[in-house]
């Protein structure tokens, strides 16, 4: 009687097989470890939490003893007018940073890519530096840059006969700020990534298209972009996804939490710390939240549902 693909032989092979490979590559899973009790502790744990969005927290009461409130917090919330201006600015911030962010790291890469092996290393090392200082430490860098009497942007300015600004009483200037310390951190990092996928590109194809007598600006076009394609738009997954979520320190530490920028620097994080740390309200802070959450889950959804429509097999899932 021959063993088919659902008999117990072949099921119980299948299991031994697997076994096999994970002592095999145990070492590995190993590695992985930590990243993936990270992942659980800090990112699902909290999960349980979410009902603190529908519950009016009494703190005599404790959290479990609060009475339920339904939509009260996200009416709350929705009804206020910060909600329209925190969505707006996360939202408008995130799509700059995916834009800007992705597209002048695929240049740096490029660059990079064409650059003799001595110079890639003094290049790397500098542009990659910047991703390892916190966000503290950028405060104060932005902070001697901007300072209003004292900073240097404003003694170049007067060299030039300008008038001195004060940066932190100026909020139409803080889109451009918030941005260019955010490349400025950020960028090295991305070139990074997409330099190393540039490493993947088999010279073949580019010695095929010299022969051919393909430019070098034809080289990119057609051979470098097409073949970053599947990176590409992993990235722009990843971001989509985090779309609705701000760096905290960016806008906290960058603009020193000053309350005349908020209309051009107040974003969901900032919002839901102040509501927490400030007014105390942990309900409305929790509604904030699992909206973010809520939104961001939905936008990779529909990214992902786009890309596999136009193209399936770049599709993540």
């Amino acid at each position: 009687m021959s063993k088919t693909a659902g008999s117990p032989q072949t099921g119980s092979s299948a299991r031994r097989k697997n076994r096999y490979e994970s002592k095999k590559n145990w070492a590995i899973f190993s590695l992985a470890a930590p990243a993936v009790v990270s992942i659980f502790v800090f990112c699902y744990m909290p999960m349980f939490g979410l009902f603190i969005a529908f519950k009016n927290i009494n703190y005599t009461k404790g959290i479990f003893g609060s009475d339920w409130c339904g939509l009260n917090n996200f009416q709350f919330f929705f009804q206020s007018q910060d909600a329209f201006r925190v969505t707006r600015n996360t939202l408008l911030y995130n799509l700059a940073f995916i834009f800007l962010g992705l597209g002048l790291a695929i240049l740096i890469a490029i660059a990079l890519y064409d650059l003799s092996a001595k110079y890639v290393k003094v290049f790397q090392t500098v542009l990659f530096m910047p991703y390892f200082l916190s966000w503290i430490i950028v405060g104060f860098v932005a902070y001697i840059l901007l300072n209003p009497s004292a900073g240097v942007l404003n003694q170049i300015l007067s060299i030039f006969g300008v008038e001195e600004i004060n940066w932190y009483t100026t909020p139409i200037a803080w889109p451009f700020i918030i941005v260019f310390f955010y490349l400025w951190k950020i960028l090295g990092y991305n070139a990074i990534i997409f330099y190393t996928g540039l490493m993947g590109i088999d010279e073949s194809l580019y010695e095929a298209a010299r022969i051919d007598g393909a430019s070098r600006f034809q080289q990119k076009i057609y051979i470098t972009l097409p073949m970053l394609k599947s990176l590409v738009i992993i990235m722009v997954v990843l971001a989509v996804g985090k779309i609705m979520f701000a760096d905290f320190g960016l806008f906290y530490y960058i603009p020193k939490n000053t309350g005349s920028l908020y209309a051009m620097t107040d974003v969901i994080d900032t919002y839901v710390y102040r509501a927490l740390r400030v007014v105390g309200d942990i309900g409305m802070s929790a509604a904030a939240s699992f909206y973010q959450s809520v939104i961001g889950f939905l936008l990779v959804l529909g990214t992902n549902l786009i890309i596999r429509k136009i193209s399936p097999e770049d599709a993540i899932f």
